[in-house]
């Protein structure tokens, strides 16, 4: 099974949503994933329920002291295992920045640990192209790029497209990627705007799947439960059970 990369280094483009009900619904299919919160907000800790942890506890443990990654994960009621963020990640940002060995770290320890696992593994991503999400970008197989149906979020992909062609002449690979367009409101045409010109120029990269802007996706993190056990007959659990359906048929996660 594949390393995702969820990542966008823009803000509010639902990262940690899709991270979140994408584990969820790989989980409801029985493939037990493994979701790892690389920001140093922890939203995706936070909306999996894994509260009062301690840095030691968290993958900074592993960046920091070399804890293997088994030993920070944590198995869900959801069928979800996870390894949890903490503050303590924006340290090793800083610290991290210029050591260029750095941002393979993750990578090796995928390989050593987890790979062999045979599951599907989503990192979700802090919105900037630091040394953290470098970790990300260079143990994925694959990125998924959220991007909202708006203008500057179009934007942000565009600049992002470009920084990961730049990265394909170093790593020696072509970085497989899916564009996700989130938050589509039908009742805005800027909303069919930016879908038309997203499949202008991704093509087959931009996923069918668009999720709706719904009240249910942004409700169910403050219960600490996905959109699936949320509200499974809300617009959002369709589209995020009809995204992992369509991303599972592609092989994305094989």
């Amino acid at each position: 099974m594949a390393v995702i990369a969820i990542f966008n280094q823009k803000g509010g483009v639902g990262k940690t949503t899709t991270t979140l009900n994408l584990t969820a619904g790989l989980a409801r299919m029985g493939k037990r994933p493994i979701a790892i919160d690389l920001d140093p907000q922890a939203h995706l800790t936070l909306t999996l329920g894994v509260t009062h942890i301690t840095g030691d506890e968290s993958i900074a443990a592993f960046f920091r002291d070399n804890t293997p990654l088994p030993a920070l994960m944590r198995e869900l009621e959801s069928g979800v295992r996870m390894i949890p963020a903490h503050m303590e990640l924006s340290k090793i940002e800083a610290l991290q920045s210029k050591n260029a060995a750095a941002a393979r770290k993750l990578k090796t320890g995928l390989d050593e640990s987890l790979a062999q696992q045979g599951v599907p593994i989503l990192i979700d991503c802090c919105p900037t192209l630091g040394v953290l999400s470098l970790n990300a970008v260079l143990a994925a197989d694959r990125i998924l790029v959220p991007v909202s149906a708006d203008f500057l979020s179009l934007q942000s992909v565009n600049k992002l497209d470009l920084a990961l062609k730049a990265l394909e002449g170093p790593l020696n690979r072509k970085i497989e990627k899916r564009i996700l367009l989130t938050r589509f409101d039908a009742r805005r045409k800027l909303s069919f705007d930016i879908y038309d010109q997203l499949k202008k120029r991704y093509g087959a990269q931009l996923c069918e799947t668009r999720v709706v802007e719904n009240v249910a996706l942004a409700a169910s993190p403050t219960q600490a439960k996905d959109v699936f056990a949320f509200a499974p007959s809300s617009p959002g659990a369709r589209d995020y059970a009809k995204l992992v359906l369509e991303l599972v048929e592609a092989g994305f996660f094989d």
